[in-house]
């Protein structure tokens, strides 16, 4: 199968800025050994402040773009093939990596310190239910999962359905995104209440919206490349003002502030993200080159491997320009995420020597 140039692209750099969110996590809400923002947030000043909002908030469409990316590649469904034949193919080539690194996370650090011998034991004993305590990246995986169970099903509705009935999906889906907002500021609304969470909505939320819009972009979207480009890089600059916006007008340093509200703004499923994926997607899909650069294609092979594995990573790069250089949050955020980016992808390509090194990255 010939290779998507645009895509192993944007791949790379949806990889660079899960990175970059991760970096900046460790300058507002890192929550002590995981290096993943914990439940309360703490801005020291307001350089912290400014760059958490720019690096972090730009850096907010890294999930959608991995979502438009499997979606683009894999929807619909081949018709000659059956939903277990897909099932097989995609769930062999995903879960052996992921529960060897689940494993790995629920026993390594134990190595170092950074848990003890019960926490080990106790997410061994649930890695059938939940990630482990220090892998809190890897709750990417079970929207991802889930959205390949429901491939088959929404395939058929796919083949055929117009490009005006997917505008429709899309439309919905957006007015959907904006729940948070309306929760925020109206409260309660169409049929949400204390014992009914499934509003009017809910079945057109959630990451499935950026399935059917790399179906609607791949399919029925026949713009010139001068109006992608044009449309996209204005779509990414609204969304990316708004997602940094967002929090920097809540991030009052010195005070002690609630994550989920602080983050309102940075859910992968608010309109603010889908605007500013939208504007990225449309801009690479005009490179229009006939092979990237073999750097370029190796890295978007191995980038699930480097997914995986980077919070092993982080953590060391974060003593290091944080703690030990004491870089300022100017420099150390992108310090950081390059560092662990690179030493992350030489990894997976040593291991990718190793016979059978598809269980283990992908």
């Amino acid at each position: 199968m010939k290779r998507i140039v645009f895509l192993d692209y944007l791949r790379v750099f949806a990889c660079f800025l899960v990175m970059v969110v991760h970096a900046s996590e460790n300058f507002y809400g890192a929550a002590g050994s995981t290096d993943i923002a914990g439940p309360q947030s703490f801005l020291v000043s307001e350089a912290d402040r400014f760059w958490v909002s720019l690096y972090d908030g730009f850096s907010r469409m890294s999930v959608p773009l991995f979502i438009i990316v499997s979606a683009y590649l894999l929807v619909p469904m081949k018709e000659e093939q059956t939903m277990w034949q897909f099932y097989r193919r995609r769930f062999l080539k995903v879960l052996p990596p992921f529960f060897i690194f689940m494993i790995l996370y629920s026993t390594l650090p134990l190595l170092w310190g950074q848990i003890d011998g019960a926490t080990s034991l106790r997410d061994l004993s649930r890695i059938f239910l939940n990630y482990p305590t220090l892998a809190g990246h890897l709750w990417f995986m079970y929207p991802l999962l889930s959205l390949y169970l429901f491939i088959p099903m929404i395939s058929p509705w796919l083949r055929k359905a117009t490009a005006k009935e997917e505008r429709f999906f899309i439309l919905l889906f957006a007015l959907s995104t904006c729940m948070p907002y309306i929760n925020r500021w109206l409260g309660e609304v169409w049929g949400q209440c204390f014992w009914n969470e499934y509003h009017l909505l809910w079945y057109f939320s959630g990451y499935l919206g950026y399935l059917v819009m790399a179906h609607y972009i791949r399919v029925h979207l026949d713009w010139s490349r001068k109006k992608r480009l044009g449309v996209g890089v204005a779509l990414w600059i609204i969304g990316a003002a708004w997602t940094i916006y967002s929090f920097y007008v809540q991030a009052v340093p010195g005070i002690v502030h609630s994550t989920p509200v602080l983050e309102i703004g940075w859910a992968m499923c608010t309109i603010n993200c889908v605007i500013t994926t939208a504007g990225a997607f449309l801009v690479f899909s005009c490179i229009e080159q006939e092979k990237a650069p073999r750097l370029v294609t190796e890295m978007s092979k191995l980038s699930y491997g480097v997914y995986l594995m980077h919070i092993f990573w982080l953590g060391l790069w974060v003593n290091v320009f944080k703690d030990a250089l004491d870089w300022p949050t100017v420099t150390a955020i992108p310090g950081i995420a390059l560092s662990t980016f690179i030493c992350c992808y030489l990894t997976t390509k040593i291991i990718s020597f190793v016979p059978g090194s598809k269980w283990i990255i992908g």
